[in-house]
This record gives C-alpha cells, structure tokens and sequence, in this order.
C-alpha cells in the first residue's frame, strides 16, 4: 500500500473576529479529503500576513525545523497566497508549498461528476493559475507533481501553456458552460410555467443537505432511484439536484440540494459557480440547513449568509433547520428567527419542518366548496390530483367538494363554486 504524503499545516491569525482553530482544523480536513496526513501545525498572531514569506522570519526558522525533524516535503497554508509568496516559501523551505485555495480547487476536481461541475472546477482552476504564470514555471512545475494538486489530470501540459492560450482555453470553456447554463435557465422557466414552489437547501459543507434531501424525498413519494449521493465528508454533493416533493395532501413543491458553501471559498469557485448557483438565487424559500452539533455552528451561519450575499440571495424567506440534534444535549433558542430542531439521519422532526415548509409556501392556496356536475369528471378528476379536498359528498346535482386549491385553479373553476 502507497504510503500516504505527509505535511505541516500553517496559518496566521491576522483576523480577530474569525474563528482561527476552526479554520486550522477545517484545514486539516481538507488535507485529509486530499489524503494527505498532517503531522505538524505552526500558528502565528500578526497584524496581517506578511507579504514576503506569510509568516514573519521567527516562524520560518521554525517551521523549516519542524519540516526537518518530521521529515516532511509538503507545506498547506490556510490561506490564498500571491505568486511570489509562493516562490519565496519554496525557496526558504525547499517544500513543496500548497495554499487552501488549491487544496480547496483539487477536492472539486476530484469530486466534480457531471460536464458541468467538470466545467465550472477547470475554468476556476486555469482562473487560479492565471495571475500565477510570470516567472513561476520552476515553482508550477512542482506544484503540479505528486499528486498533481491542481494540475492533476493536464498537469504536463499547463507548464507550456503562455497566458493567452489559458485565456483562449477559459474562453472555450466559458462558451461550452454557457450552453449548459441557458439549458439549467430552460428549465427553470420551464418550472416556474408549472408555478411550482421552489425550495434550495442551502448550509456549510457537511452539515446535512444531502441526507435531508434523501430523507424527504424517501418520505414523501419519490422514487428511490433518484436520490442524491450523500456523505459524511467536506464537498460531498458538487452537483446541483432538483427534485419533486409531493406532500400526501396533493401539494406539491420542487427541493433543489446545493454545493455546501466554507469560510474563504475561493472567489474563483464561487464565480465559476455562479450559474449552478443561480438556483438559489430564484428560490421563493431557502433551508439554512445547520450542522447544530458542530461547536462553532454560528460561525458557520455568518458563512453562508455572507455567501448568500454575494448571490443576491440575502433576503429570501428562511427557515433554519438545525440539524444532527441527535448529537446535541441541550437546544439553545434562537431569537428572531424561524427554526426547527432535527435529525436527517434518525428522522426525527421531519413532519415539523415539512409543516414549516407548507405554512411557508402554500399561503397562495384557497379554501373553498364546489359542486361539480356529474358530467364534469374531468374536472373532478384534475382537482383531486392538484387540490387538497377535505370532503365529499354525491347529491342529485353532482358531487360536493370541500377543498383548498390554487388560486388559478379557483378562477378557472369559478363557475362551480358554491
């Protein structure tokens, strides 16, 4: 068995309002979803990053001790760093050195499954690579050997590419994406025609989306084939899924899973994204969905919203469902706004969020009585499929139906209302 590659994480804690240990271990978790183990961590409190070398000269001296007693060739840094920061580092540690930006990019393309998502990761990647040509062909040519984190796949081909054949390789991509989007934008208006609701899960990674997806959709008549690979690892679900909910009174709503969002997801992504994301952005409702037994659960919050921002998608009625309370000992509340407690995995409060939803979305529907002719069988028929009737009775006129409905299913059958 192939021994796997080993590394020596590093940050600097330049930001006091971010949740520094959680990042570090974040960090660690992505090294792992790149199956690399890390062995050793150096943390410095600065100001800001030091724009030569990250970390000031004290902790260089210090990591290139660590990475000599420990025998390491790979250094992560937990954030984006600039091309000569990059060269700098390699020259000062003789590492490899890999910043969170592509051990973030790497594990989408390692978990990228349909052309689309395959799309949007390569266009993001060759964005990440862009500014980082000049003068950096000795410094890419060994990022992109070993496990070829970010140059896995092509990586032999992309030390030859100058910067307008990467310009004019974005700009295939972006042509072949675009097709894609105006089908996903098809679609779409094709759902809205049907004025179906639309609901997005949205969240950090890992916090659940998938499982519920699958538990809903499990529920409430689905058919089995259709559910959404689900994982307990960061970035498990990259493709966007729609699916048809159909509650047992006949009301009907479409649920879309999305990507999950972490805190310093790479602009590029983010952009790249941006078409798959659109979905969340047309939404009538979002589900935040919450990792609750994650200690640091708001933080986690103050990510999404903060990405939910940047798609315009801020002010879209939420309900927040805090999810895996199995692993919680005590609920805290949450002030101000609409929250149900949850366990996807072990079912428990499913029936109080699909009534969340149902209270949420169906406040279009109206509550009536028909007397539908005997005749009308047709409409009959439409009406116990569509509507949700709560009673039925035969008289000599035909049958009579309580019942709530649509709006334009109302108008349409105006005629016969009582």
């Amino acid at each position: 068995m192939e021994e796997r590659q080993k590394a020596i994480v590093v940050g600097v804690h330049y930001d006091q309002k971010e949740d520094f240990s959680n990042s570090m271990e974040e960090l660690t978790q992505l090294a792992e979803a790149c199956d690399i183990e890390v062995v050793g961590e150096v943390t410095q409190k600065l100001d800001r990053v030091h724009s030569g070398h990250y970390v000031g000269k004290g902790k260089l001296q210090e990591l290139a001790a660590l990475l000599e007693e420990k025998d390491v060739k790979i250094v992560l840094f937990n954030d984006e760093l600039s091309p000569s920061q990059v060269r700098n580092l390699e020259e000062a540690t003789d590492c490899r050195i890999i910043d969170r930006t592509v051990l973030i990019l790497d594990i989408f393309a390692q978990r990228a499954k349909t052309k689309e998502a395959m799309l949007q990761v390569e266009i993001a990647k060759l964005q990440y690579m862009l500014p980082r040509l000049a003068g950096l062909g000795e410094s890419l040519g060994r990022q992109g050997g070993g496990s070829g984190l970010i140059n896995r796949g092509s990586g032999e081909t992309k030390l030859e590419l100058d910067r307008r054949r990467i310009e004019d390789r974005i700009s295939r991509l972006h042509k072949e994406l675009d097709t894609l989007v105006v089908q996903r934008k098809n679609q779409r208006k094709m759902r809205k025609k049907k004025e179906m609701p639309s609901i997005a899960l949205v969240g950090y990674t890992n916090a659940g989306k998938s499982t519920l997806m699958n538990v809903l959709m499990e529920n409430y008549q689905a058919a089995a084939e259709k559910k959404v690979f689900e994982k307990n690892m960061l970035f498990a679900t990259l493709e966007t899924s729609v699916r048809n909910i159909t509650l047992p009174n006949n009301k009907s709503f479409l649920l879309t899973d999305t990507v999950g969002f972490i805190s310093k997801l790479p602009h590029q992504l983010v952009k790249a994204f941006r078409s798959t994301l659109e979905e969340v952005a047309e939404a009538d409702l979002l589900i935040h969905v919450v990792d609750y037994s994650n200690p640091n659960y708001q933080e986690q919050i103050n990510v999404t919203k903060k990405t939910l921002k940047e798609l315009n998608a801020e002010n879209i009625p939420t309900i927040y469902a805090f999810n895996k309370v199995d692993l919680v000992q005590e609920e805290s509340s949450m002030a101000g706004i609409e929250v149900v407690y949850l366990s996807a995995k072990k079912q428990i409060g499913i029936k109080e969020l699909v009534d969340t939803i149902a209270k949420n979305i169906f406040n279009q529907y109206i509550s009536c009585e028909m007397n539908i002719p005997y005749d009308k069988g047709n409409i009959l028929s439409y009406l116990k499929e569509k509507a949700n009737i709560l009673s039925t009775e035969y008289n000599n006129n035909g049958v009579f139906i309580t019942m709530e409905c649509k709006e334009e299913d109302y108008n349409r059958y105006r005629e016969y209302v009582v």
